[in-house]
């Protein structure tokens, strides 16, 4: 197993290598405006400092959102084509599961990243591995903290509602491969690497034009 998983649905452009029983290699840049530009060279840094080459990967994952629409389709777009030119599985895996997995907590919390309009994507968790509702979006007010400790970016952004985090604030690609390469030794079905949206586009179709009397 040489799986490849990457993130672009945060500010984070992560990208790591995962034998099945270790990160190989990770690199990861925060910059919410440059996805399209840093996420090859990342996969590329981590396939040099691994000295392995894409041609060894056997199944590429790439984190499913929620998130903004242009950084999250760069990386389901990259994860998609690389897969169809290897000729193996890509997979997609909720990107706040990832937070999750990251944070290695045991006990009930929830995960809040930023949904930019002074909103935040968030779930809940029994631990590190296991969802328990969502992912939704929210007005950080309207979140149902119900005192559970609250780890991702959303935690810092909105500290004096969610309450502060020392966990991860970004889902870091170790994690997203580390929790990806357990699932598929265990068997686990894991969903195809298709965006998981929450809103609706900000572009629609214009409706027909009004009729115009005299």
């Amino acid at each position: 197993m040489l799986v490849l998983a990457f993130d672009t649905a945060t500010p984070a452009v992560t990208a790591a290598l995962h034998d099945g029983g270790r990160v190989l290699s990770e690199h990861t840049t925060i910059d919410a405006r440059r996805h399209g530009e840093l996420l090859i060279p990342t996969i590329e840094r981590v396939l040099d400092e691994a000295g392995a080459a894409l041609r060894d990967v056997t199944a590429i994952v790439a984190g499913s959102g929620p998130g903004p629409y242009t950084g999250l389709r760069v990386g389901l777009m990259t994860a998609q084509g690389l897969a169809t030119t290897l000729g193996i599985p890509a997979y997609g895996i909720c990107t706040l599961d990832a937070v999750a997995y990251g944070s290695g907590l045991a006990e009930p919390f929830l995960v809040a990243t930023d949904a930019r309009r002074k909103e935040v994507f968030w779930a809940r968790y029994a631990d590190m591995r296991t969802r328990l509702d969502g992912p939704f979006v929210d007005r950080p007010a309207d979140v149902p903290v119900d005192g559970l400790p609250v780890v991702g970016a959303g935690a810092g952004l909105y500290a004096e509602i969610l309450g502060e985090s020392d966990a991860p604030s970004y889902p870091y690609a170790g994690g997203l491969a580390a929790l990806a390469a357990e699932r598929l030794a265990q068997g686990t079905p894991l969903d195809p690497p298709r965006p998981i949206y929450l809103r609706r586009p900000d572009a629609v179709v214009p409706g027909a034009p009004k009729r115009v009397t005299a």
